[in-house]
């Protein structure tokens, strides 16, 4: 009997635990947390790390955006990083961004090298970026990656050195290729009292915008009012300072009665007139091409470069990447004859070379250097 009873009180107790049990909620397992290792002797099994966006290399480096926002991630890559020139356009390329409400990263390679940009360019379409600004160390060589970019969908621009029509929607052009001769080459012949020796030190010799650029003066000096300058010698820095700054000096020592040396690139230009100050050569040769006003500054005063020119690549960055915003929400399609509007700059049309122009250059001299602050 007493076992019966036992035998009932049990049961009931069981009963009760069940109705209590059902009205319990259910527990979901953590999705994030993996079952516990088996007791083995065997070493537990560890998490994989989680993904992250790839480390930039020592030659390829990139710097954080300075302004953020929406949804839209673009890139500005320059030729290379630590360049004034490029760094600007960096400084124009943020305040489009913090008006867009977009993100603007700023990557590019330490050295102006095109297989490093591509590297780059591929990495960035793996990203799925929303867009990309490209100034190009050479145009061939980038156009397929360009291609690439374009058919995963994201839209592509080049800006300052153009990307070959296929590779790129749009090219955001700091001036017209012959406006940007033409006055080099006045300048150096105001230098020159119209007559003389004059060489050319350049960025690299892949380089589309200098290459252009070269073309273009050659032409101009076979003009009648320029018969009387001559072009001795055409070297390459590399957009290095220090060769940029050897290359000058060995055409002070090679050609002892050069007058002018023409540098249409930011970092040869303050080279070439540092090697002047250097070699204590203020007066005899002059130095001119194309450079920034804070950098320049120094050797306008001096006498070393007297006078140089320059459109503001502030504004450059600036509109390259209102342009390519316009790409990405669908409000052009970069065809000839399209127009969109960029900020404080205004409207601008593509050209039939499906190109944009940013505007002519400024002359800067001691007499205006000063009102300039990039």
């Amino acid at each position: 009997m007493r076992h019966y009873k036992l035998f009932h009180v049990l049961a009931a107790l069981a009963i009760v635990c069940l109705l209590l049990s059902a009205c319990s909620p259910a527990a979901t397992p953590e999705p994030t947390q993996p079952p516990a290792p088996p007791p083995t002797e065997a070493p537990a099994a560890t998490e994989p790390p989680a993904a992250t966006e790839p480390e930039p290399t020592e030659a390829m480096e990139a710097t954080e955006p300075a302004a953020s926002g929406g949804d839209k991630t673009y890139v500005l890559v320059p030729k290379n990083l630590g360049n004034p020139y490029f760094d600007t356009g960096n400084t124009g390329a943020q305040e489009a961004a913090e008006e867009l409400g977009v993100t603007v990263l700023y990557q590019g390679s330490a050295t102006a090298d095109a297989t490093e940009q591509i590297q780059l360019i591929n990495s960035l379409i793996a990203q799925n970026v929303s867009g990309l600004a490209i100034s190009a160390n050479d145009a061939d060589a980038l156009a397929p990656v360009g291609q690439d970019a374009m058919n995963a969908g994201i839209p592509v621009v080049s800006w300052d050195s153009s990307i070959a029509t296929e590779g790129r929607m749009l090219h955001i052009n700091q001036a017209e290729a012959d406006g940007i001769a033409a006055v080099q080459i006045q300048m150096a012949s105001d230098l020159a009292g119209g007559e003389g020796q004059i060489a050319i030190l350049s960025a690299t010799s892949t380089a589309p915008n200098q290459n252009a650029w070269i073309e273009l003066m050659e032409q101009e000096l076979e003009k009648p009012e320029n018969a009387n300058l001559e072009l001795v010698a055409t070297v390459y820095g590399d957009d290095q300072d220090e060769k940029s700054y050897n290359e000058a000096l060995g055409l002070m020592q090679t050609y002892p009665d050069l007058k002018v040396i023409i540098a249409p690139t930011t970092v040869g230009i303050a080279a070439a007139a540092r090697a002047v100050q250097d070699e204590n050569r203020v007066g005899e040769v002059m130095v001119t091409g194309l450079g920034t006003p804070n950098q320049m500054r120094e050797y306008v005063k001096s006498g070393a470069s007297p006078q140089f020119a320059l459109w503001n690549p502030a504004d450059l960055g600036y509109l390259a990447i209102y342009a390519l915003d316009a790409l990405a929400n669908g409000t052009i399609t970069g065809q000839p004859g399209d127009t969109f509007t960029a900020g404080k700059l205004g409207e601008y049309t593509v050209l039939e070379d499906t190109s944009v122009l940013l505007g002519p250059p400024t002359v800067f001299d001691e007499n205006n250097i000063d009102d300039f602050d990039f």
